[in-house]
């Protein structure tokens, strides 16, 4: 099938965490608006199959360079390798992050720093990553995925994870009044409950449950958040920034 939009034609979209998952359907989604696709990854034999699959599917650029977000070493040269490629970074959605759960007294420094510096530390290492391209070329759009947990909900055994997203956006917000003069924006998405394999592997019954609480009755899906990506990506976004955008059906709004 061939993307029938348009409304990245000509963009480089870095999404980092795209192997599978969310970060794959906002790699779809961009796909299907023409950008050239990066798929950012640790994970080289899901990562490269993706982005074959993506390219095939969609009729577009899309690549696979294998990258540490936790590093900047690493972080440099998937820009470098980018540039050298496209010409130009337009796009960053940072997506890549873990959540393996653990209580309170469970959660060693080891583990609370490797969450945090996974899904936090990680998006000051790609920002900066990118910003000097972003900055010549006076435009860029930088969206983070952080989550309903932690700015607005909480979850027993997961303090680590809702520290992390929760910081997130107060690095997002700070980011976006450094960089606003340089025509660089700086966004989030909220994602609720989303079908990813991990949901998948925690089984039927979660899942059920977790739909239950959900006034629109369905689990979101990757293209979801993928489509909430696209606007803060987008040239119609260009006046919008250090803004947060919740998908999740509704899951926050009830007050039981």
């Amino acid at each position: 099938m061939n993307a029938t939009g348009g409304r990245l034609a000509g963009r480089t979209a870095i999404v980092t965490g795209s192997a599978q998952g969310i970060g794959r359907g906002i790699a779809e989604v961009f796909a299907r608006e023409r950008a050239n696709v990066v798929i950012a990854d640790i994970n080289p034999t899901t990562g490269h199959s993706t982005a074959t699959e993506i390219a095939d599917r969609f009729g577009v650029p899309a690549v696979f360079f294998e990258a540490d977000v936790t590093s900047r070493t690493s972080s440099a040269a998937l820009a470098r390798s980018v540039r050298d490629r496209f010409g130009r970074i337009d796009v960053l959605c940072h997506n890549a992050g873990i959540y393996p759960p653990a209580s309170i007294e469970e959660t060693t420094d080891e583990l609370w720093d490797r969450v945090l510096t996974t899904n936090l530390k990680s998006a000051l290492i790609m920002v900066s990553a990118v910003a000097g391209a972003m900055k010549s070329q006076k435009y860029g759009r930088i969206v983070f995925t952080s989550s309903i947990t932690g700015p607005i909900t909480g979850i027993a055994r997961y303090t680590h994870y809702g520290a992390s997203k929760a910081g997130i956006l107060g690095f997002m917000r700070s980011a976006a009044i450094e960089l606003a003069e340089h025509g660089v924006t700086v966004n989030a998405v909220l994602p609720g409950n989303i079908v990813t394999p991990g949901m998948v592997a925690q089984g039927a019954e979660y899942m059920d449950a977790q739909t239950r609480r959900i006034p629109m009755r369905r689990l979101g899906t990757p293209q979801d958040i993928g489509h909430a990506m696209l606007f803060f990506a987008s040239e119609e976004a260009e006046y919008v920034t250090g803004q947060t955008l919740v998908v999740d059906g509704g899951q926050v709004l009830p007050e039981a």
